[in-house]
């Protein structure tokens, strides 16, 4: 079953609707994420590492990690939603399980219950170096879904 929801991908259109609106994340881009994977409920983000997202001591900053958790999260509502809806965070908690190193760290997101409001979704972050992945940071993570302003 698990081989198979790792094959499973979004439809093109749902697929288009998320890169469009992550294309339009400014901090995202700022910090080089992008995403690497998009299935119904399920949205991976990938952040390499360089300078710029690092803390002190080397390691990916918590912040860089909170931000790609929270927007795996986000899409992968997202992918649930219907047409004309927006995704907003309203609350989300991450716990920092050990240094994240890596040659990048991947976010996941993974709905947990979507409803007609809100929806809760697990937060997983690995920090990934030569294919060996690490869990770094989990959390979870409530969204709602909001009715797009029409034009």
């Amino acid at each position: 079953m698990e081989e198979q929801a790792q094959r499973e991908q979004a439809s093109p259109e749902i697929q288009a609707r998320i890169r469009t609106s992550f294309d339009r994340q400014g901090l995202m881009g700022l910090l080089g994420a992008r995403i690497t994977r998009i299935a119904p409920g399920r949205v991976h983000i990938v952040l390499p590492s360089r300078p710029e997202v690092t803390q002190q001591h080397g390691y990916f900053h918590a912040g860089a990690t909170s931000a790609i958790a929270d927007t795996s999260g986000g899409y992968a509502a997202f992918t649930l939603f219907p047409e004309n809806t927006d995704v907003l965070t309203v609350e989300y908690k991450i716990n920092l399980l050990a240094p994240a190193v890596g040659d990048h760290i991947e976010a996941v997101g993974t709905v947990l219950k979507s409803g007609r409001t809100l929806t809760v979704c697990q937060l997983e972050v690995f920090g990934v170096q030569d294919g060996r992945r690490s869990l770094v940071a989990n959390g979870q993570q409530t969204l709602i879904r909001v009715n797009r302003p029409e034009r």
